[in-house]
């Protein structure tokens, strides 16, 4: 596991989950030959991004300013 906290949050991880299935989308669609169906995934994939950003706006992201946290060694 990393030794920061990079990413950890729940605008993070709502917007991958989001990016995530928009690619799946547009893998999807692609194999059925459908470009309407490949640029709506395109589209999730953006919105995903656009989500994440809303959400760290809103707080629920991590602080650029705060510094990482160090682990200490488990015994």
């Amino acid at each position: 596991m990393a030794g920061t906290d990079h990413g950890h949050t729940p605008a993070a991880w709502t917007g991958v989950i989001i990016a995530f299935i928009g690619f799946c989308v547009a893998s999807a669609f692609t194999v059925m030959a459908s470009p309407v169906g490949f640029w709506v995934g395109i589209a999730l994939v953006f919105l995903g991004g656009i989500v994440g950003w809303m959400m760290k706006k809103a707080g629920l992201g991590q602080d650029a300013t705060r510094e990482p946290q160090k682990r200490q060694p488990q015994h």
